[in-house]
């Protein structure tokens, strides 16, 4: 059995239209939901990412693991998704990163560049195709390769997205070395598929720029009684408020549901390989987030407010063995409720 694990930095869990979203469209990712199990209530233990990831890796409550923020150390001694793979015998594969800081033993001193980031990888993963946030090198040279002016800081790189086709896009570039690797493997394999959007900044590529047009996205939740936190919590952090123009905060919304959809497409391009390359129904399929976003509910953006647009998040899982989370039977006929969403009650 393959084993492909796949994270979608900061993906709110109802963005999804098999979630009955009315706007965003996930054809792809529909259809591993269709194909296997989506938990409808899915949540992130933590935010922001380095804790969400420390639990999502090594199973444990963030009182366990104790990484409260990015840049805090998880604890070597702790048991990790790529250490029980290598148990099982696979050796686990990164592709994209990991957001977690080393623990200060391991360090080679004081003077360790390590000891001052975050994105750090989990010990146990085979780096692959290994992409650093703040400097995503590999992909910013290749840019620079095909002729592009890209500037050197990976946020500023990643915010002039819109201006370069998506077929030259972070998110193919790491779909492209995934699938390059597929192509040269024989037996079973673990690879974690680590994407960095639908994170922001707030920038969809090429012709996902405008997939969607700004008066056509719902409304975010409004503010309402909660001002008084939410004035307090910005003089903290700034930057996580939203805008308070709804033109402009409507066009963040339409940039976030164009990043969600290129990285649908991805999805896409990844289950015709595994189809066409006889690993379809061998392998268990798993895709998740870290955390997800405000995207302007309650007067934020980002994803450090205690609400649920920061926690919840997709959770999709194929499991192609009988009985597994494949085409569950029914044990009654779907129900449509008035707002037309559906659900299911499965044996």
């Amino acid at each position: 059995m393959n084993v492909l694990l796949v994270t979608l930095d900061q993906f709110r869990g109802d963005c999804l239209s098999s979630a009955g979203h009315p706007v965003v469209q996930t054809p792809n990712l529909d259809r591993l939901a269709r194909d296997g199990l989506r938990l409808a209530r899915h949540y992130s233990q933590a935010a922001p990412c380095g804790p969400g990831r420390a639990s999502l890796y090594t199973g444990l409550y963030q009182m366990n693991h104790r990484v409260v923020a990015n840049g805090t150390p998880l604890d070597r001694r702790f048991d990790n998704i790529a250490k029980a793979a290598r148990r099982a015998g696979y050796a686990p594969a990164l592709f994209g990163y990991t957001d977690q800081s080393i623990d200060p033993r391991d360090a080679s001193g004081p003077d360790d560049p390590r000891l001052s980031a975050y994105d750090d990888v989990l010990p146990g993963f085979d780096e692959v195709c290994r992409l650093r946030l703040s400097q995503p090198r590999p992909w910013i040279d290749w840019l620079r390769g095909k002729g592009y002016d890209v500037p050197d800081e990976g946020m500023e790189a990643l915010a002039s997205e819109r201006d370069r086709p998506e077929t030259v896009s972070l998110t193919a570039f790491l779909t492209d070395r995934f699938l390059g690797w597929l192509d040269r493997q024989e037996g079973p394999w673990f690879a974690h598929l680590s994407h960095f959007r639908p994170h922001e900044p707030f920038a969809a590529a090429g012709r996902f720029a405008d997939l969607y047009r700004p008066e056509d996205v719902p409304p975010a939740i409004s503010a309402g009684d909660d001002r008084h936190w939410l004035h307090a919590a910005l003089l903290t952090h700034p930057l996580l408020a939203a805008p308070s123009d709804p033109a402009a905060l409507a066009r963040i919304q339409a940039q976030y549901f164009g990043m969600i959809s290129e990285v649908d497409h991805q999805m896409g391009r990844v289950w015709r390989a595994l189809e066409d390359g006889g690993w379809w129904d061998d392998t268990l399929i798993i895709v998740t987030s870290d955390h997800g976003e405000q995207l302007g509910d309650h007067g934020l953006i980002q994803k450090l407010g205690f609400f649920e647009s920061s926690f919840h998040i997709p959770g999709i899982v194929r499991d192609p063995r009988p009985g597994k989370a494949r085409g569950l039977p029914l044990t009654r006929p779907e129900v449509e409720d008035a707002a037309g969403h559906k659900t299911f009650t499965v044996s």
